[in-house]
């Protein structure tokens, strides 16, 4: 049973895999419908999933892939063009194949009804013209038909074995059948035909196959682990992080006293230091993970909405080997999706309107992703109409979320920020795609969870630009260390500017909320010391650390500054998830425990507060 499930897991994994380069395939050959080496390869795909799927008595698989394979052989045999009505049946089908593989995910024993979609599949086969277009296709398809034959006698022989050992039917089958993506599982010996030669290791270094031509078996570079031990090891190096620090710490005070180890003890300390940093690279790097996994979703996304909306929108990709800590590549997927939706849906416009205003009738839609030091940088950016900030100006005031009096003092930045407010839309009419002011709120909401920070960048009738920054991993940071009567608080340093010194007499107070004035502009600002109840002694001199949130500046004010430290992200417990304005705690290296605080949360705050005032 173990060895089944094994099994049964290893063709989730690879099937997922299949269907994930199976949607960029399928609008690649949308785009290039006469490209018969790509046809063949995603007809291999659909064959692998469907002999795999038959041998493990995944039946309702088997018909959709089956139904799929056979309209994609009539395109091979070029009895059928592809075309836009055609592609989108086939995606439909591969979404199908995608629900019913979810269900074998999750151990769901439900069947779906495949009446609608077998139906439609079919419908297109008989409503196939009979023969050839003309003699040229019919000499360039010879050879793939014949690998048709091949392929299908394949598959006669091993649905007529029945009494034949897993092994020997489904391994086969995924191995040799597969589409270049495919890997070989581990542990599973790719064997067919004679069995396979091996060396004195042990290791397979061949296999025989028909009359003998020798296929080459490379031995497996990779291993699949499990995300908890990666997890496991990344929280061992946090805490080797920690006690590094408290190293680093000790031997500062001990070189300051007259102690005959104290040049050992440093160089201990040191070297310590400098493979604990090495250590936690590596660890970091197991963790890393292409950026492009997650941009290669959206080839599917825009040809499907451009489809929907009537628009003709390209997308463009670059940057996608950027790597990223996993944690952030969960997270930044429904952003990402929100943020193009708006682009395709407000930003690009229809055909028509470009042509009047000398715009290329296709619309550009970009995704671009590069390292900027300790963050990773991924722009959203479109050549549509822009977002009219007057437009956003005019409905803040309508929904009394600011005066008129403050939305003139307000520069178009700022106001742009509106539009990441719940429920916030200049959209007249709902559609399918967005409209119904959600889809910015979540942005938002996602990138404070990952300690980020998000900039737009619009000009009217030129096109719109999100930057998002976010750190590499969430679970070491670097902060800026602050006081506050006795009490430390630790700062992401990714939302800090600048920290200046200020005086009493530099505060004033503006419709009930302080604020302080920084060349020429002015900066809310929030005391620690009121929103965390500490008692603290009236000071001549304190400092203002300015963050930014939101695309605007905020002040936060401390009595001293401590330094920069890196610094290990603990997650509290339930009794404490109660601080809202609180991402985490850490461990100093004098073995003081330092909240972490959310700015983006306590921004909020403080402007719900505002708000509640009017």
């Amino acid at each position: 049973m173990d060895e089944m499930q094994e099994i049964i897991q290893d063709f989730l994994t690879e099937s997922s895999e299949i269907l994930e380069a199976l949607d960029n395939k399928f609008v690649e050959l949308e785009k290039a419908p006469d490209d018969l080496n790509l046809l063949n390869d995603i007809f291999r795909s659909a064959h692998t999933i469907k002999g795999a799927a038959g041998f493990l008595g995944f039946k309702q698989l088997v018909e959709v892939a089956h139904a799929t394979e056979n309209l994609l052989n009539k395109l091979r045999q070029g009895e059928l063009k592809v075309n836009a009505a055609i592609m989108d049946i086939i995606l439909e089908a591969v979404d199908f194949i995608k629900l019913l593989i979810g269900h074998i995910t999750n151990n769901d024993q439900r069947e779906e009804d495949l009446s609608g979609i077998i139906g439609k599949l079919n419908n297109i086969l008989q409503n196939a013209e009979c023969g050839m277009r003309n003699a040229d296709l019919k000499s360039e398809i010879q050879n793939p038909k014949s690998e048709i034959q091949d392929e299908e006698s394949g598959e006669k022989q091993a649905e007529s074995s029945s009494a034949i050992e897993p092994q020997s039917v489904f391994i086969p089958e995924l191995m040799t059948a597969s589409s270049p993506q495919s890997s070989t599982h581990p542990g599973i010996n790719p064997i067919k035909g004679e069995e396979a030669t091996k060396t004195g290791d042990g290791a397979p270094e061949h296999v025989e196959r028909g009359q003998g031509e020798v296929v080459r078996v490379q031995t497996e570079q990779t291993i699949r682990v499990d995300t908890k031990r990666l997890d496991d090891v990344l929280n061992l190096v946090g805490e080797l992080v920690l006690g590094r620090n408290r190293l680093i710490k000790l031997n500062s005070m001990l070189e300051c006293k007259e102690w005959e180890m104290a040049p050992a003890f440093n160089e201990v300390a040191s070297h310590i230091d400098l493979i604990t940093a090495d250590l936690q690279l590596a660890v970091m790097k197991t963790r890393m993970q292409p950026v492009g996994k997650v941009f290669s979703k959206f080839t599917r996304l825009v040809r499907d909405l451009s489809r929907i909306s009537g628009k003709e929108i390209e997308l463009q990709l670059s940057g996608e080997d950027t790597e990223v800590d996993k944690s952030v590549v969960e997270e930044i997927g429904d952003p990402l999706v929100h943020l193009v939706r708006n682009s395709i849906d407000h930003g690009i416009e229809a055909p028509e309107i470009r042509d009047k205003k000398g715009k290329p009738r296709k619309g550009t839609v970009k995704l671009d992703a590069y390292q900027e030091g300790d963050h990773i940088v991924i722009v959203v950016s479109d050549d549509g109409k822009g977002i009219d900030a007057a437009a956003i100006r005019a409905k803040a005031i309508e929904n009394d979320l600011v005066t008129e009096a403050d939305a003139a003092g307000m520069d178009d930045k700022e106001v742009l920020g509106f539009i990441f407010l719940p429920g916030f839309s200049t959209a007249t009419v709902v559609t399918d795609i967005s409209g119904r002011g959600v889809g910015m709120d979540v942005v938002k909401t996602n990138i404070s969870k990952l300690n980020g920070v998000i900039e737009i960048d619009s000009k009217v009738g030129i096109g719109t630009k999100f930057s998002l920054k976010f750190p590499l991993t969430m679970a070491i940071i670097q902060t800026l260390m602050v006081g506050v009567g006795n009490e430390a608080f630790a700062i992401p340093l990714s939302n800090v500017i600048e920290a200046i010194r200020i005086t009493p007499s530099e505060f004033h107070r503006v419709e009930g909320m302080e604020v302080i004035s920084l060349r020429n502009a002015v900066l809310p600002v929030i005391r620690l010391s009121e929103r965390f109840n500490i008692p603290i002694e009236p000071s001549e001199r304190s400092y203002v650390v300015i963050i930014a949130v939101r695309e605007r500046n905020y002040g936060i004010l401390v009595d001293r500054l401590i330094g920069q430290e890196e610094v290990v992200i603990k997650p509290l417990d339930d009794c404490a998830k109660s601080a809202e304005e609180v991402a985490g705690a850490t461990i100093t290296g004098d073995g003081k425990v330092v909240l972490i605080l959310d700015v983006a949360k306590m921004v909020n705050k403080l402007i719900d507060e505002r708000m509640g005032k009017r």
